[in-house]
């Protein structure tokens, strides 16, 4: 990592989330920083919030207790939690969100730190421009230093600790990069640094958008299989021994029963959400539009996860294999 955990003792820390992989994040946070480390937590979601607290221990009967015996305090607000901690992290689901969030943050100004400057990590994924709009208040302010940090692996990878966070952050020293990956790997287990501040999103968005499309192709495949007679498990172990291997086939099976640990199995219950892939497509079409960058399957599959949220909202993003008539 760089630097030992002790590096970080005393360290106060915040986290502000209104998505799912947030909750599990922030579990392993307080689970691997030093007990004499704080965690100040905010979610709108006061059930999420309660939940969080009894898991971790706290003994409290309103959102507004304490649970100073853990280390952890619950917030009333974003803002509360970057007045009382020095690293927030943020992960939230719309570049609207970050934008909002960002502006009570920052005004009025936030008291300074006792130690070092506050670090502002946002592991939302929205658009690289929205980022660099927040990125330029933080630092036009002189409130602290903001980086962009998404992550890949969903909830199941967020529970394990074994997201991988694309890195947007200044390299001119290299300090900075070298104080954020420590932080980022107590909550995944790895991080790559793209470029400068808003090169994680791009980076995010070239993946999902690979992902986007290899859902489909995978519930395609899949359905193509079937319908010629071919068992489903079978099936899905040929692909993932051979050149059509892929998340989608072999961790995220769109088929029910093939990976019994996938969404599919549980009625595409869990995982990562057809909405969000849905809002992740439509970034990453408006990015590519802005570069200049051609994107020949985009607008089709667009309109397929647009079909199946219509039809499924609420379940994974797999669900498209349901979508498209496969049998279960």
């Amino acid at each position: 990592m760089g630097k030992s955990l002790d590096t970080y003792a005393r360290d106060k820390y915040g986290f502000a989330k209104y998505e799912l992989e947030g909750y599990p994040m922030a579990k392993n946070l307080r689970a691997k920083i030093p007990a004499t480390d704080s965690l100040v937590i905010y979610d709108r979601n006061t059930e999420a919030t309660r939940r969080f607290a009894e898991e971790v221990g706290i003994a409290a009967s309103s959102a507004g207790a304490p649970g100073k015996a853990t280390g952890i305090e619950v917030a009333g607000s974003p803002r509360e939690v970057a007045e009382k901690s020095e690293t927030i992290i943020t992960v939230l689901p719309e570049p609207s969100h970050v934008k909002m969030v960002f502006h009570g943050l920052l005004e009025p100004v936030l008291p300074k730190t006792s130690t070092q400057e506050r670090l502002f990590i946002d592991c939302s994924t929205i658009d690289p421009t929205s980022s660099r709009e927040v990125a330029n208040a933080v630092h036009c302010t002189e409130q602290g230093r903001f980086v962009d940090a998404p992550m890949s692996g969903g909830v199941v990878g967020a529970r394990a600790g074994t997201l991988t966070f694309m890195l947007g952050a200044s390299s001119k020293t290299g300090a900075l990069v070298e104080r954020v990956k420590p932080i980022l790997t107590l909550m995944g287990r790895r991080v790559v640094h793209l470029g400068e501040q808003g090169a994680g999103l791009s980076g995010k968005l070239a993946n999902n958008y690979l992902l986007a499309i290899n859902n489909i192709a995978t519930a395609e495949a899949m359905n193509l299989g079937i319908k010629w007679g071919l068992h489903p498990k079978v099936l899905g172990d040929m692909i993932n021994s051979s050149t059509g291997r892929c998340w989608s086939s072999e961790v995220n099976n769109p088929v029910p029963g093939v990976i019994e640990s996938s969404p599919a199995s549980r009625d595409y219950d869990g995982g990562f959400g057809v909405s969000l892939m849905k809002k992740d497509l439509k970034l990453a079409i408006a990015a590519a539009k802005e570069a200049g960058a051609r994107l020949e399957l985009a607008e089709r599959a667009r309109e397929i996860y647009e079909a199946t949220e219509a039809k499924h909202a609420g379940k994974d993003f797999s669900v498209v294999y349901r979508w498209l008539g496969g049998k279960e």
